[in-house]
């Protein structure tokens, strides 16, 4: 899958979605650092020196690019609820992931379907403002259309 050609995009005003590299402008692969651009930022995978920087609010929640038990997708929720309410404060937000395109897109789908939209309504804007191959876990999109309080039991009951 192809590196997206920026390090973040806006999803809905106030909602970005990113990662840690992206391919700039020379065709080159770049890292993301995150400063002071956003007021929340939410981490589903950690790198050093990423940022953000000292003073702006950090969410870190490490979670596989897999099947998720119980726990990581109460994680999730918990996440995109967060970012509602900082949305709603009139905040900027930043959930990001390696690429941008599958954690976060799990994070801020479902933050768009806490705000209304259907799941594949969410998937589809997500996939037009941040790239085609955002979401492309299959299992994530399972996740969303089926409900993450839903698979949460599921997965739960499975344990």
């Amino acid at each position: 899958m192809p590196a997206p050609q920026s390090p973040w995009d806006e999803i809905v005003p106030g909602l970005w979605m990113g990662g840690h590299e992206f391919r700039g402008r020379t065709g080159q692969l770049e890292v993301a650092v995150v400063h002071d651009e956003f007021d929340l930022v939410q981490t589903l995978l950690r790198l050093p020196g990423h940022g953000p920087d000292p003073g702006v609010e950090h969410h870190v929640w490490a979670i596989p690019d897999a099947p998720l038990d119980g726990t990581q997708l109460a994680g999730v929720m918990r996440l995109a609820e967060a970012a509602c309410e900082a949305l709603d404060a009139g905040r900027r937000v930043l959930v990001r992931c390696y690429h941008g395109y599958n954690r976060s897109g799990l994070v801020v789908a479902h933050a768009l379907i806490r705000r209304g939209h259907a799941p594949g309504e969410a998937i589809r804007l997500i996939r037009s403002r941040r790239s085609p191959w955002a979401l492309h876990n299959e299992l994530f999109t399972e996740y969303l259309r089926a409900g993450l309080s839903t698979a949460r039991l599921l997965e739960e009951l499975a344990e």
